[in-house]
């Protein structure tokens, strides 16, 4: 089975990437926090740095596009192609509001003849392959069905399937039933997303769905980074050995040195590592119970360094 590391906004950039595929891999593709497509022909200098093929050397990079504008989408993934991109992803699946407001994202989703017209846009305005990562609907799970038919109607490269509705958010438990039709129904290649975090379940998922051929893993890969690498070489068991947490300290170490050569400053690259610790502190039951509020705290450098090295001092690195 196929393993994917799902896009994270402000996390999973091409410093993150590089650090994680060099020093743990195991995944298959890393699709990039989203790029929403623009009436210009150029991409924002952020976006272009996340894309380039010098930022991203070696990874299995997979563009993902928010939009809901067919000739946007085509204008952008013809740039990403001169990248030496084949495939990008199209987004209808993040649930945030300020993006459903704008009709983007899993709000997409409400308005189906706009999406049927978008779609055949799309998929007859490019040679490129374009996969989708969708939600079942906004706010009625009985949307869901039409949704299949929609996507069976075009050549889904590959259909990411997150069975919870827009409105759930990430709360609740993703609906099965929704995503056993999707198993019967879709035309596409599937892959699962939602609420696999530990090896155990993910590989009880393998066990449970043998024709599934990808899941896509986000908030389980944050908090532990190595867990693709271990359920290629372990299996289901859980116990993290003393040579991750040696790889978790030098992944940690090329992820500053990263955000230091490209940030301006050590406060913008605080604020990047807090985002990450609210993950990673996941992966160190026996910390002591203060050592996240004083990673959070800490306003230097030196006193981030210095609550870091508590952490790992808990697992004796």
């Amino acid at each position: 089975m196929k393993i994917y590391f799902a896009p994270m906004e402000g996390i999973t950039g091409y410093v993150f990437r590089n650090a994680h595929f060099h020093i743990f891999g195991g995944v298959d593709a890393y699709f990039t926090p989203f790029l929403a497509t623009h009436k210009t022909k150029e991409l924002t200098t952020r976006e272009k740095n996340d894309i380039l093929p010098d930022h991203n050397q070696g990874v299995p990079v997979i563009p993902q596009l928010l939009s809901d504008d067919g000739e946007d989408f085509i204008r952008t993934a013809q740039i990403l192609k001169t990248y030496g991109y084949r495939e990008v992803n199209l987004n209808l699946g993040c649930p945030s509001r300020t993006v459903v407001a704008k009709g983007k994202g899993a709000g997409f989703l409400a308005r189906l003849e706009d999406l049927e017209r978008f779609l055949d846009q799309i998929y007859s305005g490019t040679d490129m392959d374009i996969s989708i990562k969708t939600r079942i609907g906004v706010e009625n799970a009985e949307h869901w069905e039409a949704l299949l038919s929609l996507f069976n109607r075009f050549p889904v490269k590959e259909l990411i399937v997150h069975p919870r509705l827009q409105k759930a958010g990430y709360g609740g438990t993703p609906d099965r039933q929704a995503w056993e039709m999707a198993v019967r129904e879709s035309q596409a290649p599937l892959c699962y997303n939602g609420d696999l975090f530990t090896g155990r379940q993910i590989w009880a998922f393998e066990q449970e769905n043998p024709q599934t051929q990808a899941v896509m893993l986000g908030r389980g890969l944050l908090m532990r980074p190595g867990l693709a690498r271990h359920l290629r070489e372990e299996g289901e068991t859980e116990d993290i050995a003393a040579g991750e947490y040696e790889a978790m300290g030098q992944f940690h170490r090329q992820i500053c040195q990263g955000y230091r050569q490209v940030l301006s400053g050590d406060r913008d690259v605080l604020f990047k590592m807090k985002e990450l610790w609210g993950y990673l502190i996941c992966s160190f039951p026996k910390a002591p119970a203060k050592s996240l509020k004083k990673i959070q705290k800490a306003r230097t450098w030196s006193e981030y360094i210095e609550a870091v090295k508590g952490v790992f001092a808990s697992v004796g690195i």
